[in-house]
């Protein structure tokens, strides 16, 4: 084995485990991160380090050299040829994007015929639903358990806000505002998923039928709505005149639903998915 790819609670613990893995020392290989680990709320959201550990090129060769002497055989000029094209290939910058594009992809669109809802690996994608369009037939509902869980977490971080629950057979809807509203939204919405994520788990526990929940600050997920339309939108632009697929940044699944049905019926535009939770991302491409 030449190499080892590893997860960890950081980038030194998942060098260790791939050292253990290839039974090597730090001085006898090159590493690469992969993904770089971050914190996220409740445990929630956080994401692990990953790194490739590779022997180092004259280790490899050294082996190799080994091996023929132990058969008394001399490395002839194609071998060392082939020795040569692999330490080009084993250069960092290049072991990372050929890691990247070695990872399994799994293919998000299948042929729709009109009338359909397009299926992804991650999800099917309903076209109808949007954050912006919310049921007519919402109602005021005081005293909700949701309601109940979202006062007493906010409380407990330390945050003023007002909430304000509506529902209906199928789904929750929850608006916050305050001064603290930036707070629960956090970077990127992470914090906003996470609560929203345990808001889910608490409204449905124990229920036969399963409710939508969705919740809000300051409208930031109508915001966040419109802003990757558009970037779906500037980004399909740029591949038909380039003749280039692009990779966004990693996002959850609602959020890649939201690319996917933009797109969908571009007649020049193809999405798909690829990658593992909590790092999967939409790639754009022409079809």
């Amino acid at each position: 084995m030449d190499f080892s790819e590893k997860w960890g609670k950081d980038v030194k613990e998942a060098t260790r485990l791939a050292l253990i893995d290839l039974k090597l020392t730090a001085a006898q290989v090159n590493v690469t991160v992969l993904e770089e680990p971050t914190k996220g709320f409740f445990g929630i959201g956080s994401k692990l380090a990953k790194v490739r550990v590779e022997k180092k090129p004259e280790l490899i060769y050294e082996q190799e050299e080994k091996a023929s002497i132990q058969r008394n055989e001399i490395p002839g000029k194609e071998e060392k040829d082939n020795i040569q094209r692999y330490e080009i290939s084993r250069k960092p910058e290049i072991s990372q994007k050929k890691a990247q594009e070695n990872r399994p992809e799994k293919k998000d669109q299948q042929e729709r015929k009109p009338g359909r809802k397009k299926y992804t690996n991650d999800i099917a994608v309903d076209d109808s639903f949007s954050v912006r369009e919310k049921p007519d037939d919402l109602k005021e509902l005081s005293g909700h358990i949701a309601e109940s869980f979202l006062k007493d977490t906010t409380q407990k971080m330390g945050l003023n806000l007002r909430i304000r629950v509506r529902g209906n057979d199928s789904c929750i809807y929850v608006d916050m505002d305050g001064k603290d509203s930036g707070t629960i939204i956090g970077k990127r919405g992470q914090t906003l998923d996470a609560v929203q994520y345990l808001t889910s788990l608490v409204v449905n526990k124990d229920k036969d039928k399963y409710l939508r929940v969705v919740v809000d600050a300051e409208h930031y997920r109508e915001k966040r709505e419109r802003t990757l339309e558009q970037l779906a939108n500037r980004l399909a632009d740029k591949v038909i005149k380039t003749r280039k697929n692009v990779r966004l940044e990693p996002m959850n699944s609602y959020e890649r639903k939201i690319i996917h049905a933009t797109l969908q019926s571009n007649p020049k535009i193809i999405t798909r998915s690829e990658g593992e939770e909590p790092y999967r991302r939409v790639i754009i491409g022409l079809k």
